[in-house]
């Protein structure tokens, strides 16, 4: 998972950094919520843990900025044990967990992996995007008409729809898409954006995934 960390205390983001990284997460840190709403803006997350107390931009800004755009990111909050208010409010904002200052880096580890396992076996049915309308379950997509979309298809269009405007790295692709295909290569990539391309076009949609061979990629509207 790459996740993107968000936190003022320097000595602590290390240890968090350091602690995730060996657990083979792939972590961006920072130290304020502004930092953390254009990073947020910019790259494809699994995970953004926010501290509510920070410079700049505080965390529960940085929340509610992020999910305005409709971010749609699973995001924890980190909190002091007497900022009990802020967590409601957080909750309200649409935060999705919360850890209370001081906390075990086993509890957080163990939250993540209990994340990455029901991304792993949920996804959601349906999404939109644009004129775009895609059932993941049935594994397929309409706009002007429909069409069946391949298992890789239907989980990279939903990557890129729950990731609309961002820039996707093949490596981000092949994260998501082959997790158990060891053997996969953005040569692979390539080939479903291809099929997508031809896709889209055939049910007459007005998006487009933007980028050349070897990424990254963007979905747009």
């Amino acid at each position: 998972m790459r996740i993107l960390l968000a936190e003022d205390e320097e000595q602590l983001a290390r240890v968090l950094k350091m602690a995730m990284e060996q657990s083979n997460y792939q972590v961006d840190a920072v130290g304020n919520g502004q930092k953390a709403v254009e990073l947020s803006n910019k790259n494809a997350y699994d995970v953004i843990i926010l501290d509510i107390m920070m410079p700049v931009k505080n965390g529960l800004e940085a929340l509610k900025e992020i999910r305005a755009r409709g971010d749609r990111t699973y995001i924890m909050m980190l909190t002091a044990m007497t900022e009990e208010d802020d967590r409601v409010n957080g909750l309200d904002l649409g935060a999705d967990d919360y850890l209370t200052k001081p906390f075990s880096l086993k509890e957080l580890l163990a939250r993540l992996r209990s994340l990455e396992r029901r991304t792993k076996e949920y996804s959601d049915e349906k999404l939109q995007f644009a004129d775009l309308h895609l059932d993941s379950n049935e594994q397929v997509l309409e706009s002007s008409n429909s069409i069946s979309l391949s298992r890789e298809e239907t989980q990279m269009l939903e990557y890129f729809i729950l990731n609309a405007g961002k820039q996707l790295t093949a490596a981000d692709l092949l994260r998501h898409v082959w997790t158990t295909d060891d053997e996969a290569d953005t040569e692979e990539v390539w080939i479903n954006i291809c099929y997508l391309r031809q896709k889209l076009q055939s049910i007459q949609s007005k998006a487009k995934i933007v980028g050349e061979k070897g990424g990254p990629y963007r979905l747009a509207g």
